[in-house]
């Protein structure tokens, strides 16, 4: 309710100002976009009037940490309610640039005609004003929390709460006048009942979300045998090594001589058989200790406490193993960044045959089309997405919009609804809708920059489901974390970290920017807690997030630059076949595979300097990874807080 009010009144409590809901509550009106708001409170003349002076002082200070500029009004007297109502009247109004831009209704009288084949499916007709800018039944209109819907038609019936009332005159006694009042003019709405727009089929926005993909579009004809023996003659050349021999050498002697390092090519059998090391363990043993006397004391039986088990029956332990194991993955990533065990089990060139090296990961070459996944074929992409989003926004302020025009009083006749619709609204939960911009249906990726909230410490990891509340849209996904860097390659984040600002991907329908972005997670109770906050960034499918691996070995036998490297593989095809990968050591050396060692995944590498025997050597791989399709436009409203009991003695006004 907060996006579409004009005016926001916020009424403190004359002891504490506002407890730690109206804290949260402030956290999160100010992330989304504060509209104008009056600061009252209501009760202080009731207290004694020693303790007034103090009352005002505290709250003085309690809001200046949020208001810092803004006055205090009391609210105690008919009088101070008219000053109240003078200043909401008379104040300056603050825009919301995601919402000057889009028409917004807030539904005043809801109305279902179910359909003739389909009870659950019909037609909503939702009554209220325009804000914003004008309505036009040919756009689209979504309703927060349910999703996108066409519009048939737009009728304007009679304010009910009109400016100026009508006047109609008497026509024995043209001197005499009489005013209609709003409910004599609900009474007559029916018969007064203007269309103003019916809906072109031609010119109407389509729901089209997804694009179509066609299967035969990407097909690939699959190697003949003669390519794929070609390919494995040339591999073998490659595999061969060249060395001068003397004239007349077979291949079997040639393996043994020496090459230019001193070292020969077979020579690493001698480091098969793993050297045992023997750990001493020293006992301290203390002998001739003599008895010590025991000393008469007293023993006492103690009743067990009830509350404890009454505080463990509330107790998840199912939950509680299951944050705890949280706890321990985010603490290992901030201890060893990336770093996986190479498994023993599986093969490493299968287990990490989608990753790749990369030279430098800022400089390095990665094409943004390759190996795309099936969901990059339904979404939309734009050729030149700021010059799209500046066409948009000039044409909503040069070009003039047929339709209702902002201050009008209109019912929107909305096709195809579902009836859960108005059960929400008969609950009382608020229907909020708003007018669609061309492309806003359709899904894209959009990238988010977010901070995390202070006020939540929980981890929270990639692809988890949360809730985004994204301008005026509301839905579930999971999404990716990634660092906010200015480089073409951006770095995977596991999870979402709470010393600086990440960007969140998600498959999501296009939104242009500027628009507040909330994070929040749903708990078992229903309650939504706030996450993270922040602002689109872009709406951008080519924005590569790159996932690292780091695979680390432990020096086994140091020369002078080479050394025998142990752990990081487990047999010989591995150490061949990721040869070709630049290693690095933690203290800054660099180098890389130059042979491999035995059949147990030893291997001989060289580097740029001696190593240390307490370093390690580890090798990155990066992979391209995408967020997981789980857009889901439902997102019921949440549990309501419970209201936090606040002993103060408020008098009864008449506020007319």
């Amino acid at each position: 309710m907060a996006k579409v009010a004009d005016t926001i009144l916020f009424l403190l409590d004359p002891l504490e100002g506002w407890d730690s809901t109206g804290d949260y509550c402030l956290s999160c009106l100010f992330a989304q976009g504060l509209p104008t708001y009056t600061l009252a409170v209501q009760g202080v003349s009731g207290l004694p009037l020693k303790k007034q002076t103090d009352v005002r002082k505290k709250l003085s200070k309690a809001v200046e940490k949020r208001f810092p500029d803004d006055k205090l009004l009391l609210l105690d007297t008919q009088q101070e309610a008219g000053m109240l109502l003078r200043q909401l009247a008379n104040q300056k109004q603050r825009h919301l640039a995601f919402r000057d831009r889009h028409a917004y209704l807030f539904a005043h009288a809801v109305d279902f005609v179910p359909s003739e084949e389909n009870n659950l499916l019909g037609t909503l007709k939702i009554s209220g004003y325009v804000r914003g800018q004008a309505l036009n039944v040919n756009n689209l209109l979504h309703i927060v929390g349910h999703g996108d819907f066409q519009m048939k038609q737009i009728d304007a019936p009679v304010d009910p709460f009109p400016l100026n009332p009508r006047v109609i005159k008497s026509p024995k006694d043209p001197g005499m006048a009489m005013e209609v009042c709003a409910t004599d003019a609900v009474v007559d709405m029916e018969e007064d009942l203007k269309v103003l727009m019916k809906a072109d089929p031609e010119r109407q926005e389509s729901l089209q979300t997804e694009v179509i993909p066609d299967p035969m579009e990407g097909e690939q004809t699959w190697p003949t045998e003669e390519e794929l023996s070609e390919a494995n003659d040339l591999l073998k050349e490659a595999s061969k090594v060249v060395k001068k021999v003397p004239k007349g050498t077979s291949s079997y002697q040639a393996e043994w001589i020496l090459d230019e390092d001193g070292e020969s090519g077979g020579e690493g059998d001698e480091y098969d058989d793993i050297e045992r090391e023997d750990f001493m363990e020293e006992e301290s043993q203390d002998e001739g200790s003599e008895k010590e006397e025991e000393e008469e004391c007293e023993t006492v039986t103690m009743g067990e406490s009830v509350h404890d088990d009454l505080y463990d029956e509330k107790v998840d332990e199912e939950a509680e193993g299951k944050m705890l194991e949280k706890y321990k993955q985010e603490r290992l990533e901030e201890m060893f960044p990336d770093e996986v065990d190479t498994p023993r089990d599986v093969a490493a060139r299968i287990r990490f045959q989608k990753y790749r090296g990369l030279k430098s990961f800022r400089t390095s070459p990665w094409d943004p089309k390759e190996n795309l996944p099936q969901d990059y074929a339904r979404i939309f992409q734009f050729q030149n997405f700021i010059n799209t989003r500046r066409r948009i926004f000039k044409e909503i302020e040069e070009k003039e919009v047929e339709g209702a025009e902002v201050g009008w009083y209109v019912t929107l006749h909305v096709s195809e609804v579902p009836v859960s619709v108005v059960e929400h609204f008969k609950r009382g939960a608020p229907l909020i809708a708003f007018s669609l911009l061309p492309h806003e249906q359709k899904m894209s990726v959009l990238n988010m920059v977010v901070s995390r909230h202070a006020g939540n410490t929980e981890p929270v990891k990639a692809k988890e489901e949360l809730i985004f509340h994204c301008g005026f849209r509301r839905f579930r996904a999971s999404p990716l974390f990634s660092q906010h860097t200015a480089a073409d390659k951006h770095k995977f984040q596991r999870f979402l970290t709470a010393d600086l600002a990440l960007v969140v991907t998600v498959y999501a329908p296009i939104t242009f920017p500027p628009a507040s972005v909330l994070l929040f997670k749903q708990n078992s109770n229903g309650m939504h807690s706030l996450i993270a906050t922040g602002y689109l960034l872009s709406v951008d499918p080519d924005r590569m997030v790159i996932k690292r691996v780091v695979l680390s070995g432990h020096p086994f036998k140091i020369f002078t630059k080479m050394a025998v490297v142990r752990y990081m593989f487990f047999n010989r095809e591995d150490v061949l076949w990721f040869k070709p990968v630049e290693l690095r050591t933690k203290w800054g050396r660099r180098g890389h595979i130059k042979e491999p060692l035995g059949t147990h995944g030893h291997m001989k590498c060289s580097f740029d300097g001696k190593l240390k025997s307490q370093d390690t050597v580890l090798m990155n791989l990066y992979k391209r990874v995408f967020p997981k399709w789980t857009y889901d436009p439902y997102v019921p409203e949440p549990v309501p807080w419970v209201k936090s009991e606040i002993s103060s003695t408020v008098p009864e006004m008449d506020m007319e």
